[in-house]
């Protein structure tokens, strides 16, 4: 298992060489915050999922989100909510943010794809490139990397793929079947999505009103060749928190990084 990213307190590309908002390393980025949570309840009974905190840093999700987009050369962020918005948003107003951040409410679920059109309206530089991440997302890595191999590429949306473990233990056998080993939550043979982005400037008006870009702009853009992917570096921290016991597990791993 890598490392957990430490707590959070609450206090060579050439430019010439691509299109200056595609050179350039974002400076800002939306966070998905609207989902209701249910598979962490209790713990999202009375607070969105961003604001669970992960045991042992007393920080909720979205507090490690804004330092690491801030530490990544992030200036602005803006926080699309939804279920119990106002929770979200009164803890904001009380934090020492390192990063000017706006929220904006989606009066009705919009889905993963109308919440990103309807937040990037908001950013500030509607011109230049963005990055995107999950509410749900506790990670660390080089940000600025992702831009550069978007850049390289010359994508119009790149995103993170992680290789998570199977939760379930493996069996090993040869080819008469004879059981050879048991391998304990071995990594996944398959990328998935890690819920971070970079995106282009154009890729919000590709962006569905209502519904999930995965289903509709994602494929549209690989059928295209312009939809990249980055694989997270070796040992980079990457979890999502949806279940109560990731949120037991992030504590685990975040406890054995403090003790080594």
């Amino acid at each position: 298992m890598t490392d957990a990213p430490p707590p959070v307190s609450r206090s060579s590309v050439s430019a010439a060489a691509y299109p200056a908002s595609l050179a350039q390393a974002p400076v800002q980025a939306v966070v998905l915050a609207g989902g209701q949570g249910s598979r962490l309840r209790p713990y999202t009974d009375d607070r969105p999922k961003p604001m669970v905190e992960i045991p042992g840093t007393g920080v909720p999700i979205i507090g490690h989100q804004l330092a690491w987009l801030a530490a990544e050369g992030v200036t602005d962020a803006v926080i699309s909510c939804g279920h119990l918005a106002e929770v979200l948003q009164e803890w904001l107003a009380k934090a020492d943010l390192p990063l000017r951040v706006s929220t904006v409410v989606e009066e009705e679920p919009l889905g993963r794809g109308g919440g990103l059109k309807f937040a990037a309206r908001h950013l500030p530089y509607p011109d230049r490139s963005w990055y995107a991440t999950n509410g749900d997302i506790w990670t660390r890595f080089s940000l600025r990397e992702m831009a550069e191999f978007h850049a390289e590429r010359g994508a119009t949306a790149t995103l993170a793929l992680a290789r998570p473990r199977i939760p379930w233990g493996a069996v090993e056998t040869n080819e008469f079947g004879q059981v050879l080993d048991f391998i304990e939550s071995p990594p996944s043979p398959y990328l998935i999505n890690a819920g971070v982005y970079v995106f282009g400037p154009e890729f919000a008006s590709l962006l569905p009103d209502l519904g999930d870009h995965e289903r509709t702009t994602f494929p549209r853009l690989a059928r295209e060749r312009r939809l990249a992917g980055f694989p997270l570096p070796q040992g980079a921290y990457w979890r999502a928190i949806d279940t109560a016991k990731d949120l037991t597990e992030a504590a685990r791993e975040l406890a054995a990084q403090s003790g080594s």
